[in-house]
């Protein structure tokens, strides 16, 4: 599969010729390592399982892959409590493994992104532990700390998001520092200088050896106010939304100051770019309503290129209300803004679970159809759905601190299912988490032999994007549709294309455009599609259709 750097295109409403960069016409792919391939037999997926699933992903069609974190660790929160940002964890492998995995990635035409961690590290990495040490130490500012509120307890009401206070009191040193995850994640201070240099220096490090760019986490929690004053209290909040929502976090996020921060970072991502040495990406991890959201895109100076967009992931699957939700994300881009969707991740339920495996397919025709980068999440491709665990087989600390409210991320993270050997072809060993009870028919080997598997739809959706420049980086305006169907167009030169989506469970009839009735069908998500008769395109229950029109 070669690789595509660059890709000419027409972008906008004049139709001239520009290099777009690999990340606007690809797609991304998310792969959390302990649940794609595990090649030691300790029922944990590896590094080395990644390099040795490079042929699915490239025969799959995705461009890039995102890797969670693989970074040393305690593992209190599987990665997420960062040791040392330049090495890579022994559960996973080596550096070397990862040079191997880099180097045979690239010569595959895939490029690989991983995940940064700079909010907070754990609390067992050596600048902690000087920080720890006491008051007078160098790297005491690097982290949060502060004195006791007057009347004694924490300096503030902030809540970890978690759930429980986010303050750590210190006996040793009589201060108590933030966190705004679990207690082994302490916040960095990126108000100083020296943290901010420290992780620059992380960045380079990895871009060095020849990284493609980096998903950024948390990116909105990076700044809090100066002050550290109380979060107002959210007059929404209801108990099963879980203890981190009783305040509204308009201090302790989302500060003006982050801004500066992010363009801090992308300046080193596109200096390797200047310096003729490939694209590089920053994609942010950021929920906040889409007006904050386009801040991220930057002012004066770029922020991240891909502020992830998530509103698909709880949207109202309804045709209208996604219709409003599309068109008011596109309406509030800024200029040269290029969008981002995402169905699915490692902390949100399988869209599978939310949708049934019928829209899922829609879902997916929509995620590859609509103007931007999407994300897939790995094993959506099978339309795996979340994976129910036994109380005593719970891994994530936020089901363990706050059990049975729905907020556990163990049942979207378990393990790839490859075929029906043992173990579904994952591991010798059983796996960190159960495998989806269906896996000996819902598995990779099983649905590639199936044409009408929802595999096998994925597939083709991802080589029409590589064939149809219209999908992966034309126009896109919405059409005229009633009832459940969504209907938009994508042009791209002289090549429309129109895709209609039926969300719902009963047929469908949608009323084909003047100038498109001469359509044909170019892909289905169920049997070949009807033709457009008499200007009306019939949807079966759960279909999407994609109609080409030559230019």
């Amino acid at each position: 599969m070669p690789g595509r750097e660059h890709l000419q295109a027409a972008i906008g409403c004049d139709d001239a010729p520009v290099t777009v960069p690999w990340w606007k016409s690809g797609v991304i792919y998310q792969i959390y390592p302990r649940s794609l391939q595990d090649t030691d037999g300790d029922g944990v997926g590896d590094l080395k399982g990644i390099s040795r699933r490079l042929d699915y992903l490239t025969g799959l069609g995705v461009d890039a892959i995102w890797i969670s974190p693989i970074y040393p660790s305690p593992m209190a929160d599987f990665g997420y409590d960062v040791s040392d940002y330049c090495d890579i964890d022994p559960r996973f492998g080596t550096l070397a493994d990862f040079d191997d995995l880099l180097s045979q990635a690239h010569a595959r035409g895939l490029k690989v992104l991983l995940d940064f961690v700079p909010n907070h590290s754990s609390d067992q990495h050596p600048w902690f532990v000087e920080s720890r040490a006491s008051r007078a130490n160098p790297k005491r500012d690097w982290y949060l700390w502060r004195d006791p509120a007057p009347g004694g307890g924490p300096p503030n009401n902030w809540i970890s998001d978690f759930g429980g206070p986010a303050w750590q009191w210190d006996e040793a040193s009589g201060q108590y520092y933030y966190h705004a995850f679990l207690k082994e994640q302490p916040d960095l201070n990126w108000r100083n200088p020296a943290v901010r240099a420290a992780m620059h220096d992380v960045l380079r490090f990895w871009l060095d050896r020849g990284v493609d760019g980096f998903r950024v986490d948390v990116l909105w929690h990076l700044v809090k106010s100066a002050d550290f004053q109380d979060n107002p209290p959210n007059p929404a909040y209801r108990p099963e939304l879980g203890e981190m929502h009783r305040v509204l976090q308009l201090h302790s996020t989302d500060q003006p100051e982050v801004h500066d921060v992010a363009a801090d970072m992308r300046a080193i991502a596109d200096g390797y770019a200047a310096a003729g040495r490939g694209a590089r990406v920053l994609v942010g991890e950021i929920y906040l309503p889409v007006e904050q959201l386009m801040a991220y895109y930057g002012g004066e100076r770029a922020g991240v290129h891909l502020p992830f967009n998530f509103q698909l992931i709880e949207a109202p699957w309804q045709a209208r209300p996604l219709a409003v939700l599309i068109a008011s994300y596109e309406a509030a881009l800024p200029q040269g803004g290029w969008p981002s969707w995402v169905l699915g991740n490692h902390d949100r339920p399988r869209v599978a679970t939310r949708r049934g495996q019928a829209q899922a397919r829609i879902a997916a025709m929509l995620l590859l159809t609509l103007r931007g980068t999407p994300t897939l999440y790995y094993g959506d491709e099978l339309g795996l759905s979340d994976v129910p665990i036994p109380p005593g087989q719970v891994q994530d600390p936020r089901e363990l601190r706050q059990p049975s409210k729905g907020l556990g991320r163990d049942p979207m993270r378990t393990p790839m299912p490859w075929d029906a050997s043992e173990h579904a072809g994952f591991s010798t060993a059983p796996p960190w988490l159960p495998l989806n009870a269906d896996w000996p028919e819902r598995n990779v080997a099983r649905l590639a032999a199936e044409p009408g598997s929802l595999l096998a739809l994925y597939r083709r959706l991802l080589a029409l994007r590589r064939a149809h420049p219209a999908l992966a980086i034309g126009d896109f305006a919405l059409l005229d549709a009633e009832e459940d169907v969504l209907a938009y167009e994508r042009r791209y030169g002289e090549e429309r294309l129109v895709v209609a989506l039926n969300l719902g469970a009963t047929p469908q009839r949608f009323e084909v455009p003047t100038w498109a009735r001469d359509g044909r069908p170019l892909l289905s998500t169920l049997a070949d599609a009807a033709p457009v008769r008499d200007g009306v395109l019939r949807l079966r229950p759960n279909e999407g259709v994609i109609l080409t029109l030559a230019g």
